[in-house]
């Protein structure tokens, strides 16, 4: 019983979010919206998993939220630097003295 009012709540708390993503003012706000509703969703995996009986979501809930971590960190680098790998990136000049 208090599993299903906590898989009720955590999914009130999604449409919260997805209030949140659609009003959010900033770039900044929507992203971090997105990691939110990704969070509520691996508790909503792991609640249900459990009123279900299958143990074996709790693996599907921990690679979802590893998954959930690094794309929000590669979003935020995207809107930073305007590229994901190394593309931007200038190697240091071998010889610093040598620059008078």
């Amino acid at each position: 019983m208090i599993f299903s009012v906590a898989a009720i709540a955590m999914f009130l708390g999604m449409c919260f979010v997805l209030v949140r993503l659609i009003k959010g003012p900033t770039l900044y706000d929507r992203v971090l919206s997105v990691n939110s509703f990704g969070t509520h969703t691996v508790l909503l995996i792991g609640i249900m998993g459990f009123l279900n009986g299958r143990p074996d979501f709790l693996d599907i809930a921990l690679l979802y939220a590893l998954i959930n971590f690094v794309g929000t960190i590669a979003i935020l680098k995207f809107f930073r630097y305007r590229a994901i790998g190394d593309a931007m990136w200038t190697p240091p000049d071998p010889n610093p003295e040598d620059q008078s």
